[in-house]
C-alpha cells in the first residue's frame, strides 16, 4: 500500500478515527498502510477535482445566479486546500513528519458534500440540462470516490451518501414527476456503492493479512518463532546502512551436547528443547536485540551499541542462562553453549564477512573445550578467510567436474 515507504499520521479526533476505522481487529500496522492508501492514487483525485470543477464552472456560467457561483467558489477553495494538505501531507511522511491526517478526511467529506450542493441545486433549477449533468457528474464521482477510499469504508460511505444522497431530496422537491423514479432510485444506488466499498475494504484487509502472515513465516523459523536466515541477512543489512552510535555485535551460538540429546532422545524431544531454548533465549535479550535459529542447532544474537567488552558481558550472560538442565517430558537433559562473536565494522561491513569471522571464532571455542566464547581476532579472521577460500576452490573444482563430465 505505500511502497515509497511513506507513513501518514493516524487520525486522533473521534470523528476522524470513526471515518478511517477500517473494521474490528485490523492490526496496526495493516490500519497505517490502509490510511496511507487515502493520500494515494493521485490520478483517480486529479479526475475527481477537475470533474467537479469543470461541471460546477459550466452550469455556473449557464445559470449566473449567486447559488451556482458559491457552489463554483466553494468547491474551487475546497480543491485547492485538499491539493494543498494532500502535497504537504505526502512530503511530511516521506521525511517522517507528523501528516495533517484529520484535517485531510474532513476536507474529503467537505468535497462530496459541495458535489451534494450542487446536484440539489441543478435539480431544482428547473434546467433539465443543468440537472443531466450534475446527476451524471456526481454518480461518477460515486465510483471514484468507492475506488480511492475504501481503505477506509466508512469515510467512503459519508462521502457516497453526501455526493449523491441529496438527488433523493432534490428529486423529490423538483415538482417533476419523472424524476421521483430516480429519487427512489437513488438509495439503491447508494446502498449498493456503499456495501461494495465494504467488501473491497474486507478483501483487502485479508488480502494484506495473508501478505503479513507469508511474510512473517519467510523470516521467521517455523519451530522456535524466531528470525531465521532470511530474516537475519536482512536485519544484518539494515543495521549496518543506519550506521548508529556503537557497534554492532554478531554472536553466533552452537548447542554443546545437542546431537548426543537427539539421538538418545529422538527427534521430538530435541524439537522441544530447541524451542525451550530459543524462549531462554529471547529473555537473556533487550528489546532492539534480534534472535535468530539459522538451522539445527545454531543460533545467532544481532545486538546493537555494543563495544567489544558489553558483547562478551552478553556472551557470558547467554551462556550461563543457556546452559542448564531443562526438563522435557519425563527426562532432564543438560545442554551447553559455545560462542563466536564478530564485531562490525572491525570485523567485516558486510553480512559475508561478519558471518564468517564469527563462525570461525565459534570453531575456535568449541577448540578450547567448549561452553567457552570466542571474540573474533585477526587469528579469527585469517581462518575464516581461508575457510572461505577452501569453499571457493571446492566450488571451482566442482563446476570442473560437472563440466568435464557434460
Amino acid at each position: 500500500m505505500q511502497s515509497d515507504n511513506r507513513v501518514y499520521s493516524l487520525p486522533r479526533w473521534t470523528l476522524t478515527r470513526w471515518l478511517a476505522d477500517a473494521g474490528p481487529g485490523v492490526p496496526q500496522d495493516i490500519h497505517a498502510a490502509l490510511v496511507g492508501s487515502l493520500y494515494g492514487t493521485l490520478p483517480v483525485f486529479a479526475g475527481g477535482v477537475i470533474n467537479s470543477l469543470l461541471v460546477a464552472a459550466a452550469i455556473a456560467a449557464r445559470m449566473q445566479t449567486a447559488p451556482f457561483i458559491a457552489w463554483l467558489v466553494t468547491d474551487l477553495a475546497i480543491c485547492l486546500v485538499r491539493l494543498f494538505v494532500l502535497v504537504r501531507a505526502r512530503r511530511a511522511a516521506r521525511e517522517g513528519r507528523e501528516t495533517q491526517t484529520d484535517l485531510y478526511l474532513l476536507l474529503s467529506v467537505a468535497w462530496s458534500a459541495c458535489i451534494g450542493y450542487g446536484t440539489f441545486l441543478s435539480l431544482t433549477s428547473g434546467d433539465w440540462i443543468v440537472a443531466t449533468l450534475a446527476c451524471l457528474s456526481g454518480a461518477a464521482m460515486v465510483g471514484g470516490i468507492c475506488f480511492r477510499n475504501f481503505g477506509a469504508p466508512n469515510l467512503a460511505a459519508v462521502m457516497i451518501v453526501t455526493s449523491i444522497g441529496p438527488v433523493v431530496g432534490g428529486g423529490f422537491v423538483s415538482g417533476e414527476p419523472l424524476l421521483y423514479v430516480v429519487a427512489i432510485q437513488a438509495p439503491m444506488y447508494l446502498l449498493a456503492m456503499t456495501a461494495a466499498a465494504f467488501k473491497l475494504n474486507k478483501m483487502l484487509v485479508a488480502t494484506m493479512r495473508s501478505e503479513r502472515e507469508n511474510n512473517h513465516r519467510a523470516r521467521h523459523d517455523g519451530l522456535t518463532g524466531l528470525t531465521n536466515r532470511a530474516g537475519l541477512l536482512d536485519a544484518v543489512e539494515t543495521k549496518l546502512k543506519a550506521k548508529r552510535d556503537g557497534a554492532l555485535a554478531l554472536l553466533f551460538l552452537d548447542l554443546d551436547g545437542f546431537k548426543t540429546i537427539n539421538d538418545t532422545f529422538g527427534h521430538a524431544a530435541g524439537d522441544e528443547l530447541l524451542t525451550n531454548v530459543a524462549g531462554n533465549l529471547r529473555k537473556q535479550l533487550r528489546s532492539g536485540d534480534i534472535a535468530a535459529r539459522i538451522g539445527g542447532d545454531e543460533f545467532v544474537v544481532l545486538a546493537e551499541g555494543m563495544t567489544p567488552d558489553s558483547a562478551i558481558a552478553l556472551g557470558d550472560q547467554l551462556i550461563a542462562g543457556i546452559a542448564r538442565s531443562y526438563s522435557i517430558g519425563t527426562n532432564t537433559m543438560t545442554i551447553g553453549v559455545s560462542i563466536g562473536i564478530a564485531m562490525a565494522p572491525e570485523h567485516g561491513a558486510c553480512v559475508e564477512d561478519l558471518m564468517a569471522v564469527a563462525d570461525a571464532a565459534l570453531y575456535e571455542a568449541k577448540s578450547n573445550g567448549k561452553a567457552r566464547l570466542c571474540m573474533g581476532s585477526a587469528v579469527s579472521n585469517l581462518n575464516a578467510l581461508q575457510r572461505l577460500r577452501d569453499k571457493t576452490i571446492s566450488g571451482i573444482a566442482g563446476e570442473r567436474k560437472i563440466s568435464a563430465a557434460a
